[in-house]
């Protein structure tokens, strides 16, 4: 018994998968979810009403983000590169630029009554139903374009998942948990940040990437709902960059893809007078690392941008654009 509670454990990053002196983000697994008939049929009309837009705006990047007869390319694996380099010295310039992960942790506790970090509580506490949305649609959208849910009883897998994330309500700052966001799942409707963090994440766009993750680990849940597509899109990160990415590598990297998406969708949702490569970067500045180093269960962080720009190459070239 003891050892299935371990295995059910879950150790997130919400934005740290770098170094830790113990376990980052926690996902706790208790007794089983339920969910309400009403929770999944509402969440099943929101990710209908949601999915039209958004699944043809994939679509149409689907040969650089998804299709699994692309190919990967010396030239793209150049141009992920120079993504990178071009994110991180984006995060330089920008006033609203996260702050890295190694430099988070570098820095003393922060009260919850802190001024950065109240302003980072009202934001995810803004956007956090926005995502929700983006998070709904990005999940069944992966699970078309990835072919791991073709039958009915997939399907159902699927709308338990989305319910899950529609259960999210709540934003709870923590000084203890300092520059990790988590979720038990013994209480799934309350995400729980670091003070640290609140205050490290500046934009809409880096703290949209960060709940989006969190929420994507809700939405698999205890009965671990996401696996298959956790698997396959692992599968095509290893194919594309080498990288080591199995066992909770694989969910944490497509948390994080789902962020990356979610980021992008409210991106377009919200034109603003920014140039699109700045606010971009922001869904993965918080990577931008010196000390670069991984554990059992997270890829390090400039690896985990590497295989995000590996899995959706649009993002990089969208990135490198200078047509604002």
């Amino acid at each position: 018994m003891a050892e299935q509670v371990k295995k059910l454990e879950r150790w997130r990053r919400g934005d740290g998968e770098t170094r830790r002196k113990g376990p980052t983000y926690r996902l706790s697994v208790c007794p089983r979810l339920r969910v309400i008939p009403v929770v999944l049929f509402v969440s099943t009309l929101v990710s209908l009403a949601y999915l039209g837009d958004f699944s043809n705006t994939l679509a149409q990047r689907r040969s650089g983000a998804h299709s699994t007869a692309a190919s990967f390319t010396p030239t793209d694996r150049a141009m992920v590169e120079r993504a990178i380099g071009t994110a991180c010295s984006e995060r330089t310039r920008d006033p609203l630029g996260s702050t890295p992960i190694d430099e988070m942790q570098s820095r003393p506790s922060l009260p919850v009554n802190n001024p950065d970090a109240l302003v980072g509580s009202r934001r995810a506490d803004r956007l956090l139903p926005t995502t929700r949305r983006f998070v709904v649609a990005a999940i069944i959208q992966l699970a078309k374009e990835y072919d791991v849910y073709g039958s009915a009883a997939s399907r159902s897998r699927i709308d338990l998942a989305t319910a899950r994330v529609q259960s999210v309500k709540r934003i709870r700052p923590n000084v203890d948990a300092r520059d990790n966001a988590s979720v038990l799942l013994r209480e799934p409707h309350t995400i729980e940040f670091g003070t640290i963090f609140l205050a490290g994440l500046r934009s809409d766009e880096a703290m949209i990437s960060v709940l989006a993750h969190e929420l994507t680990h809700v939405a698999s849940g205890q009965t671990e709902s996401l696996r298959p597509l956790f698997r396959a899109i692992a599968r095509r990160a290893v194919a594309r960059t080498g990288l080591h990415v199995q066992g909770q590598r694989a969910e944490e990297l497509t948390c994080d893809l789902i962020g990356v998406m979610s980021a992008r969708e409210f991106i377009k949702a919200n034109p603003g007078w920014e140039p699109q490569p700045l606010r971009l970067a922001r869904a993965v500045e918080h990577n931008c690392v010196n000390d670069d180093t991984s554990d059992e269960d997270h890829l390090s962080p400039r690896n985990t941008i590497r295989a995000l720009f590996a899995l959706d190459l649009n993002f990089a070239r969208e990135l490198l654009s200078t047509d604002n």
